[in-house]
């Protein structure tokens, strides 16, 4: 006789199995936007953003990086929650939104240099905090959170 399984018929270990992987799943594909964020956040700015936040302890560079983190992160959770417990669909609309959050945050940068006449590049170069680095990472945030709330 085959079981269908259903959620009143999961034992406990099966649901926190299941649990534990999904959100596994999630959590490594959460790290790998992260990454990819920065990763582009770095190919946008002069130097290698890790050196300029590390060694230099650049206050810009790292608001930055940072409100970028921020926006992928509540991409991310929105995808998560809107998914509705099927984790092929939630892990592939998460990737997509997450890559789609990623892009729109870039092309904010993008927009801000010409926009806004501040340069993001000369931004990174400054050693004390600039008000448009505190403008620019509110601007890469606020992208984060209308995607995020876009995706629910």
């Amino acid at each position: 006789m085959n079981r269908i399984d259903t959620p009143d018929t999961l034992t406990l270990a099966e649901v926190l199995g299941n649990g534990a992987l999904a959100i596994m799943a999630y959590a490594i594909l959460g790290v790998l936007l992260l990454a990819a964020g920065f990763y582009v956040v770095d190919l946008a700015t002069p130097g290698r953003l890790s050196k300029v936040i590390r060694n230099d302890r650049n206050p810009n560079a790292t608001l930055i990086a940072a409100s970028g983190m921020a926006g992928v992160g509540l991409i991310v959770a929105a995808s998560i929650w809107s998914s509705g417990g099927a984790l092929r669909e939630g892990l592939l609309v998460t990737l997509a939104f997450g890559l789609v959050g990623i892009a729109a945050q870039t092309l904010g940068m993008f927009a801000f240099d010409k926009i806004a006449g501040f340069s993001v590049a000369e931004l990174v170069r400054e050693s004390t905090l600039q008000p448009a680095a505190i403008l620019l990472s509110v601007t890469r945030f606020v992208i984060g959170l209308i995607t995020a709330v876009a995706v629910i």
